[in-house]
């Protein structure tokens, strides 16, 4: 993301809880600013004099993620009326039209509205499904074995995050929108987790097999990582909130679809 904007000729504002985390191969083409987006004057400062924003609503590991994006959602507002910021894309995901019902994507949908009653034109995101959300199984995947809590026949849009901050990139550098506006986010195909695990099968050179589990084994396996209890239901209720009785706002177009494939993007990075 920061790369696209150097490269179109704008020196960008990085917000980082710790900004000597940035790479420091870009570093000297951005400036930087301390964020903690649950601080109220964390955010004002951090965005003081921006003429656009691009927004991530950080994960809380230690609270309940859903009131922590909440909170983080009020801060924002109060920052971009108070700096009076014209422009704001927010990456939201796939689920959050439903409003309630789709686990820590009720945050983001707080977010949306948050910045909706903003006064700020802003442009909501909402993405399809991560390919780097194949890294939180990389081990089952590895010994053969594809596990979700997903209907394995049910057609996904799976996109690369790289993707997204291509998409990102240009709405910020354009100025040819306002107002309220929701931009989708697909990736090349939609695909099943059983067409994934074909994919991946071909790409990493060994049978990868799907396995549809309960969401209680789900529970029970995130609860084993130490997880608290908010942040188990959170991600639960995330895939039975897009699996059950949910149909997206935003239907495939030449203007959501990206090009990266996972079958390649499998290749470069699971092995």
């Amino acid at each position: 993301m920061l790369r696209l904007l150097v490269q179109a000729g704008v020196r960008p504002r990085a917000l980082l809880r710790d900004p000597g985390t940035l790479d420091p191969g870009i570093a000297a083409h951005v400036d930087t600013a301390p964020l903690d987006a649950w601080d109220a004057d964390s955010v004002v400062d951090a965005t003081t004099g921006l003429d656009a924003l691009y927004w991530v609503s950080p994960t809380a590991t230690d609270r309940d993620p859903v009131e922590a994006h909440v909170n983080a959602a009020g801060n924002l507002r109060a920052a971009v009326q108070a700096n009076r910021i014209p422009r704001v894309v927010f990456q939201s995901s796939g689920g959050a039209e439903k409003r309630h019902g789709v686990g820590e994507i009720d945050g983001l949908a707080a977010t949306e509205l948050a910045l909706e009653a903003s006064g700020a034109s802003v442009t909501h995101l909402r993405c399809g499904y991560f390919f780097t959300n194949l890294f939180m199984d990389l081990e089952s995947i590895k010994d053969g074995t594809l596990a979700t809590a997903m209907d394995l026949d049910r057609p996904l849009p799976w996109v690369a995050p790289e993707d997204v901050a291509a998409v990102a990139a240009v709405r910020l550098l354009s100025r040819s929108w306002a107002g309220r506006s929701v931009q989708g986010v697909h990736g090349p195909e939609d695909l099943t987790f059983r067409q994934v695990a074909g994919i991946l099968t071909e790409a990493l050179g060994h049978a990868v097999e799907p396995r549809q589990i309960s969401d209680a084994e789900l529970r029970s396996t995130l609860a084993s990582f130490g997880m608290p209890a908010a942040q188990v239901d959170a991600i639960v209720m995330m895939t039975v909130g897009i699996r059950d009785d949910y149909t997206p706002e935003n239907p495939r177009t030449i203007a959501t679809t990206t090009p990266t494939a996972l079958q390649g993007w499998a290749a470069t990075h699971l092995h």
